[in-house]
């Protein structure tokens, strides 16, 4: 696994932030398919923790967010308190795609392989996928959905370093989408298998999903892009070092002393 900084970011913000992703499981918004729980704007939150402060950081804000949230959400959440594993997962695969850097397998001096964080998340959720007998009746869904996220991941991996650092907000706004996009997916692996333990849906419920989850994903990740692209804005105006392009600047500074 690709060694990932932990971003230096004040406890305060930590705690603000987490704030935020808890209140927002208050707000329900798309009904899960089949399970009866619904997706909140917590779900449109948590990609945003991992593009404001990377993986672990933002990953961290995801799962103290998320573990409060599942005591004060209006509607039971799909696992209870054990819920903010999704959003924690989805919160650093996002950021793993946001502050990546190509390519995402690498070797280190002592000659092992590093893999970014991202590319375990997949690997991980789709062999979760086929532990159970409903998943290996149906592959379709890993295939087209799954493949969908790990195209907009390795997309991401190339293009969203350059993107965040570019002075067009549409670039950024398309990064913070892609980014988005992808880490969804990459949390929705988690939530996946959770569905088929509990519920061992029909196939005809999986057929759905397979046209539902992407464009849920799709509309999660275009909300997310449209609240973090002004939000990362005003955040750096305070003062509030957040997102890759500030990371990129640090670095950069670095070099030139």
């Amino acid at each position: 696994m690709e060694k990932k900084k932990i971003i230096k970011v004040h406890p305060a913000y930590i705690a603000v932030w987490a704030s935020v992703v808890a209140a927002g499981h208050l707000i329900p918004t798309l009904p899960i398919l089949g399970t009866g729980a619904n997706f909140s704007l917590a779900n449109i939150l948590s990609p945003l923790s991992g593009i404001f402060f990377g993986p672990i950081t933002g990953a961290l804000c995801s799962a103290i967010g998320g573990f409060i949230g599942s005591f004060v959400s209006p509607i039971p959440p799909l696992l209870g308190p054990f819920n903010f594993l999704i959003g924690t997962v989805t919160a650093f695969t996002t950021g793993s795609i946001a502050w990546s850097k190509w390519p995402p397998v690498k070797v280190s001096v002592e000659g092992n392989f590093i893999f970014n964080g991202g590319l375990i998340v997949y690997f991980i959720g789709t062999i979760l996928w086929f532990t159970q007998s409903a998943g290996r009746n149906f592959i379709w869904l890993p295939i087209v959905f799954y493949g969908l996220g790990f195209i907009a991941m390795i997309t991401g991996f190339v293009l969203t370093g350059r993107f965040f650092a570019s002075s067009k907000k549409v670039l950024k706004l398309f990064a913070i989408w892609l980014s988005a996009f992808g880490g969804l997916i990459g949390g929705a692996t988690m939530g996946n298998f959770f569905y088929l333990v509990i519920f061992n849906p029909p196939a005809i419920d999986l057929m759905r999903l397979i046209i539902v989850s992407p464009l849920e994903r799709a509309l999660f990740a275009a909300a997310a892009a449209a609240i973090g692209l002004p939000l990362l804005e005003g955040l750096r105006k305070i003062g509030i070092p957040a997102g890759p392009e500030a990371e990129f600047n640090r670095q950069r500074e670095e070099e030139s002393d």
